[in-house]
């Protein structure tokens, strides 16, 4: 009970904290006086009165948290904080917004899914435009790990929060001898990224204010926008290109950029098996579905078709949800291997969703090994990643994690399908939610939003986004009775 009660002290301290967020779309409110200023003031009042009331309570304990604490306080942050986000949603959307839909608009930001309840976002106030991004941008890098860099300062260990926080299988990986040292370079790499990205996509031809809510959300890849055309509206080749670049930039593990910055060298990225299948993969997507447009004819000409494909797939593969037009009219198959690609294309580390790539090429690994064991059995047959050996219970663990992967799809899919969604709309709604992608297919496909779904497939989805951005075994585990026996 002591330990349950010490993760709710520092749920406490992350929500005061969380509370501190809603202080910059309250001052572009009160700058602008768009109408939403009494919106962020009862969603600052709400947090800071409950994360308060729940410290004085929970003060007295401060007893040394467990790796099965790290993972029950990592499922209260993303799962109890969208809660508090919806506060200002609710507020200003009142009555037209129920709880259910705000609670998804929360979590779809904080997990950075970037799909969407709401619309008509051109006329809606740019302060909530800009809380929406900004959920999106505080959710990739992961709020619990600026929490590890500010914590410890507040006598609260980090090192088991950020191991089950951690994307990827290879959690025990150190970039820095101390996790506060670490959590404090991912965001200072998270931070000169976003910097640059602004001024970017301003010079791009962006107004600031578009620019700092796409920054927002392209370095989160949720894709998030303040207009209901998302990229359409911006209908520009140049403004495509530099989100092309900063969606890449993001889709790559952190811990990358953090050692190419310390080293002040390329040479972590060339070694990195990681970015090269990555980069190979969707590039090669990007020309291939180029060249299948525009012999569907769907483009006049393969410049046109490399356009819209270049920023579509990027987009999704990188699981931004970023739509510069309506994919969904394309012919099937290209649409299908997009949401294939946002399964297991970014790296692990990224802001990005799905299984990894590294958990990819690790499963293609495992698959080979049993074809050549097949062939020789007697061959003694290891599995790499670059030069590194891989140990058989990170395989394993791996084989397991895609095997939980396919039944959670196929369990939602059969859920949503059975109350009363196309198999398609059904299929693709889990498989943008879970891979934390944003937009789907027919129904929920871009050039819609996810209002058209029931109050209980609207949870049902908004259960997949907080498993997927927490790789499925984090929450799992907490929902298991055996977590909960002493």
């Amino acid at each position: 009970m002591s330990n349950a009660l010490s993760v709710l002290r520092v749920f406490a301290l992350i929500l005061l904290i969380f509370s501190g967020t809603m202080l910059l779309p309250l001052a572009v409110a009160w700058i602008n006086q768009d109408g939403a200023q009494h919106a962020y003031d009862d969603g600052i009042i709400v947090s800071l009165a409950s994360g308060a009331l729940l410290w004085f309570a929970t003060r007295r304990h401060r007893e040394e948290l467990k790796v099965r604490d790290g993972f029950l306080l990592v499922v209260l942050v993303w799962a109890g904080l969208p809660a508090f986000a919806t506060v200002p949603l609710l507020v200003y959307f009142w009555p037209r917004l129920s709880f259910t839909d705000a609670y998804f608009e929360a979590v779809s930001g904080l997990t950075t899914t970037g799909a969407t309840v709401l619309e008509g976002l051109d006329a809606l106030p740019y302060s909530i435009n800009l809380w929406r991004a900004e959920l999106v941008w505080l959710g990739g890098m992961g709020l619990i790990v600026l929490a590890v860099a500010i914590l410890p300062l507040l006598g609260v260990g980090g090192r088991q929060i950020f191991k089950a926080e951690a994307p990827g299988p290879m959690k025990d990986a150190k970039l820095t001898p101390r996790m506060a040292e670490t959590a404090k370079g991912l965001w200072l790499v998270y931070f000169l990224i976003s910097a640059a990205c602004l001024p970017a996509l301003a010079w791009a031809g962006m107004g600031w204010g578009d620019a700092l809510i796409h920054t927002f959300t392209v370095m989160g890849l949720g894709g998030f926008s303040s207009h209901d055309a998302s990229f359409g509206f911006f209908d520009s080749a140049t403004v495509e290109a530099v989100t092309i670049f900063f969606m890449t930039l993001a889709g790559m593990n952190f811990a990358t950029h953090f050692l190419a910055l310390r080293n002040r060298s390329f040479s972590p990225y060339r070694f990195e098996p990681e970015v090269r299948w990555f980069l190979f993969v969707m590039y090669a997507s990007v020309l291939g579905i180029a060249w299948y447009l525009w012999e569907m004819r769907v483009y006049p000409d393969f410049w046109t078709a490399l356009r819209y494909s270049a920023f579509n797939v990027v987009s999704i593969a990188t699981t931004t949800g970023y739509a510069n037009t309506d994919y969904n009219l394309w012919p099937i198959f290209a649409p299908l291997w997009m949401l294939f690609l946002c399964s297991f294309t970014t790296c692990s580390g990224s802001t990005g969703g799905g299984i990894k790539m590294v958990r990819a090429i690790l499963l293609y690994k495992q698959v080979h090994r049993e074809l050549l064991r097949a062939m020789h059995p007697n061959a003694v047959h290891q599995t790499k990643l670059g030069a590194e050996m891989v140990e058989n219970k990170i395989v394993f663990a791996v084989l397991a994690f895609g095997f939980i992967y396919m039944v959670s799809i196929v369990s939602m899919t059969l859920m949503l399908s059975a109350s009363g969604l196309d198999i398609v709309t059904a299929f693709s709604a889990v498989v943008a939610c879970i891979n934390n992608t944003g937009p789907g297919l027919n129904q929920v496909g871009p050039a819609t939003t996810f209002a058209v779904l029931s109050d209980f497939q609207t949870w049902v989805c908004s259960f997949a986004m907080l498993l997927g951005r927490l790789e499925i075994f984090t929450l799992l585990v907490v929902l298991t009775p055996a977590f909960w026996r002493k």
